[in-house]
């Protein structure tokens, strides 16, 4: 499949912060996405008390519906602005923490607990410092990472589910050489060569 000018495109940490020090947020969804409402059952899968991660999270209005429905949300996130976002528009005390494994990084966990979003690079997570996850909501990750990286994201992706996970993806689709993107097209050929 062609992805049109797009395979060597490299979108820069400093252009994503800069992104939300603009406002330029057009991909953040004040009402929640549609598709994680109808897909729902398929991501929980009858079972309660997930542990549920949001890739490259951005103050998705998601976490905190499902952390009110008694799961525990973890997320990662570039910007400590859209981090400190999430938690001002909720209304959510918490509480920031460095990450002793990662250097510069920090923790952001509400005052419940039940939330934990991590500002830092995606790639400095694992399974040893944020644990496995039962569940992961890929709203605007896999198409926000540079297409360079897709491999090593899926690898990392893989390594923090458990085994009978539930791992829900919306990618777009359009012609990539109309538009270079992010979000960059992921034709479902490499999703499933990425994934399996």
């Amino acid at each position: 499949s062609d992805v049109g000018s797009q395979k060597e495109r490299v979108v820069t940490e400093e252009e994503w912060l800069q992104k939300w020090e603009m406002g330029n947020i057009g991909f953040h969804k004040e009402q929640g996405h549609p598709l994680l409402q109808k897909y729902l059952d398929v991501l929980l899968n009858g079972r309660s008390g997930l542990r549920i991660f949001f890739p490259l999270c951005g103050k998705a209005v998601e976490m905190k519906w499902l952390a009110d429905m008694g799961h525990s949300v973890v997320g990662v996130e570039l910007s400590e602005q859209a981090v400190k976002d999430f938690f001002s528009e909720h209304s959510l005390p918490y509480y920031e923490e460095p990450v002793p494994e990662i250097s510069g990084a920090k923790m952001f966990q509400s005052t419940s607990g039940n939330i934990s979003l991590y500002c830092c690079s995606i790639y400095d997570l694992s399974s040893f410092i944020v644990g496995k996850f039962d569940g992961v909501w890929d709203r605007g990750a896999l198409v926000a990472v540079n297409p360079c990286d897709r491999q090593r994201y899926a690898s990392l992706m893989i390594n923090l589910v458990e085994k009978n996970s539930s791992y829900l993806l919306v990618t777009v689709s359009y012609d990539p050489n109309k538009h270079k993107g992010p979000p960059f097209y992921v034709p479902e050929s490499e999703i499933k060569s990425l994934f399996g």
